[in-house]
């Protein structure tokens, strides 16, 4: 046999080794990192976060989630798939750290079965995908359902891939829920007529604000008086609507409720056009008897609020009439936001389109507050602030255009704040606020409770720069459904309460998971690659083109001066010129084409490079990894062994 014949023996021999060494490697490696998982994605995709980590490690009871997802219908739909992919290993990655507290259940329904009758009962969404090669014309279940040991159940009715930035929070929280079913408590405190009463002036009974009948069914509500002296502990969420002129014991026993950890979302208005001091919307007030603040509150929470200013936006004035008979015109202190004015990356304001505003005012951080200010709401780039003096009396809109000047700010309407918070009241309760002692003999007087100097823990409150907010003119109409009025909305207003209620009534640890990294990055160094080549090669392209451009020029030139009857108007110098022109365009085009080509090179070749990386590099890391924990393992092995043995010796 030839050298040649040994040599090539000996590589395929080599070759095949190497196979079976690679595979043997990697069955080792599942073997011995079963269960460990290492995420080493730049914004930890695959990692869940803190808050979601002592969520689950709060669940006392079982919990079985059920992922309803049809892979038949998506088969066409390959981003709908990655997506899928991308809930379901989250899921699985939640119900492995919750040490057998959640069980997970994959289910595919399929059309016409008891899974598809299951997923309609829990309240999932069938979507149909249309006949045109994105689905067959079939249905697509994409969502998620919970029970817990109550027969309590949640649901999210589909997941939307435009929410990816919030799947892990709504899963969070429907876990929460589950974990804990008792309905949250909502204090509310207002001045405003917000629930249905008895009207004196009409003699006829009014009916309640529609935002708050919705908070109503979802929340165990507790009216508060606005004399209040203290908030009950149980009490996870305290409301505030239009609170004015509250007295010293109200305003310290919400100091104290947000220093010890309760969640507070909070209404005022420098002008609340519902407040019943104020005279007709065509008068529109007076302004500052019609304003509302938290005294000292906010500037101790970090929190700049002007109680006499009223925001105007002239590119989102909304068109109004103000008196009967008269035409609509644009209103600069009623005026509409839209996605670009929200906060996208807040789980309360991310998926609401529209939301409208009345004679709303202004927030702003406070210089050398600790705490963090996180706008949700603003203006455009139009507004300004004005007195609140300019709406009294106001019969012609259109007055507020007088002298108006956009300062180019953009003001914030609604804010969050977290963090570590300080007292408003450093120098001690207010007299008001401590209780009396009580007349009954025998019996001690209750001992007043410790104040709180600073926040145990961070501190999470939402403050809205207007209260007509709420009121149902402004997005809500009243229709009549076979006898009865139902209120059918046409702006967010309802969902920004019941999202940031949803939000703060939650578990505080759900503040960690708002607004995770999405898990369909761009390809920012393919971006940057292409950018780079563009640069570098647009220089060239254009000299060609300026090249091309001239030659096409002088050879239309040299060939205007030829004609049918006489074809040999040009000298042979000037034939071979055009003929050189003419060599010359095809050589220009082809280097243009080469140009363009070469801007996808370096492209193609980090393509390449990652498959490498991907299909060799990882595996081989991986297969070295588990060697040397094994080794490791061996080395402590052999200590235990070494160390009984000379116990036993002894």
């Amino acid at each position: 046999m030839s050298t040649t014949s040994h040599k090539k023996t000996y590589d395929w021999a080599a070759l095949a080794v190497l196979a079976i060494v690679f595979v043997a490697l990697t069955i080792v490696a599942g073997f011995l990192l079963r269960g460990m998982r290492l995420d080493l994605t730049q914004n930890k995709l695959y990692s869940i976060a803190p808050g979601t980590q002592r969520i689950l490690a709060s669940v006392d009871e079982p919990i079985h989630l059920y992922y309803f997802f049809s892979q038949d219908a998506t088969s066409s739909v390959p981003s709908i798939r990655a997506y899928a992919q991308r809930v379901r290993e989250l899921l699985e990655e939640m119900s492995q750290r919750s040490k057998g507290k959640i069980k997970l259940t994959v289910i595919d329904p399929q059309p016409f079965s008891e899974d598809e009758d299951r997923a309609a009962e829990l309240g999932l969404t069938a979507v149909p995908l249309g006949a045109n090669g994105t689905g067959g014309g079939t249905s697509l279940y994409f969502g998620l359902a919970g029970t817990n040991s109550t027969d309590g159940h949640e649901t999210i009715p589909l997941f939307q891939p435009e929410k990816e930035e919030f799947l892990e929070y709504d899963v969070a929280s429907l876990i929460h829920r589950l974990a804990h079913p008792k309905k949250p408590v909502v204090g509310l405190m207002s001045t405003l007529p917000v629930d249905a009463a008895f009207d004196p002036q009409t003699g006829q009974m009014r009916q309640g604000w529609a935002a708050l009948s919705q908070v109503r069914e979802l929340y165990d509500v507790r009216t508060l008086a606005s004399d209040m002296t203290s908030i009950d502990k149980d009490v996870d969420v305290l409301l505030l609507i239009h609170p004015k002129d509250l007295p010293p014991q109200a305003l310290y026993a919400i100091d104290q409720f947000v220093l010890r950890g309760g969640k507070l979302l909070a209404f005022v208005d420098p002008l609340s056009m519902q407040d019943n001091a104020m005279g007709p919307m065509g008068a529109m007030g007076g302004g500052a008897g019609q304003g509302s603040d938290l005294g000292p509150l906010l500037p101790a929470w970090g929190i700049d609020y002007d109680r006499g200013k009223v925001l105007a936006d002239a590119k989102l004035a909304l068109a109004v009439a103000t008196r009967r008979g008269q035409p609509p015109s644009r209103h600069l202190g009623i005026f509409g936001l839209g996605r670009d004015q929200m906060n996208s990356k807040d789980v309360v304001t991310a998926t609401l389109d529209s939301l409208n505003f009345m004679t709303a005012g202004a927030l702003s951080a406070r210089k050398g507050a600790t705490a963090t200010f996180e706008p949700l709401l603003h203006s455009s780039g139009s507004a300004a602030l004005l007195g609140s003096e300019r709406f009294a009396m106001l019969e012609d809109p259109q007055t507020l255009l007088d002298g108006f000047k956009p300062t180019g700010q953009v003001y914030t309407i609604a804010a969050r704040v977290h963090g570590k918070l300080s007292t408003a009241f450093p120098g001690g309760a207010p007299a008001s606020a401590v209780p009396k002692p009580q007349d009954t003999p025998g019996k001690p007087p209750a001992p007043a409770a410790a104040q709180l100097k600073t926040s145990q823990g961070d501190a999470n409150i939402i403050v809205v720069a207007d209260t007509d907010f709420l009121a149902d003119m402004l997005w809500v109409r009243s229709q009549n459904v076979f006898g009865q009025p139902v209120a059918i909305a046409w702006a967010n207003n309802g969902d920004f309460l019941n999202n940031a209620l949803d939000n703060l009534a939650g578990s505080s640890d759900l503040i960690s998971v708002r607004g995770r990294q999405s898990f369909f990055r761009p390809f920012d160094r393919v971006d940057e690659l292409r950018r780079q080549a563009d640069e570098h090669l647009r220089v060239k392209e254009q000299e060609l083109n300026r090249e091309l451009q001239e030659t096409e020029r002088k050879l239309s030139e040299l060939q205007s001066g030829r004609n049918d009857k006489n074809a040999l108007v040009l000298s042979p110098e000037q034939q071979a010129e055009l003929t050189r022109f003419q060599e010359q365009r095809v050589s220009i085009r082809k280097d243009l084409r080469d140009v363009r080509r070469n801007l996808q090179v370096n492209i193609d070749r980090l393509g390449t490079t990652l498959k490498i990386l991907n299909i060799a590099a990882v595996p081989v890391l991986i297969a070295i990894a588990a060697l040397l924990l094994a080794a490791a393992r061996r080395r402590r092995l052999k200590r235990g062994r070494e160390a009984v043995a000379q116990g036993a010796m002894t």
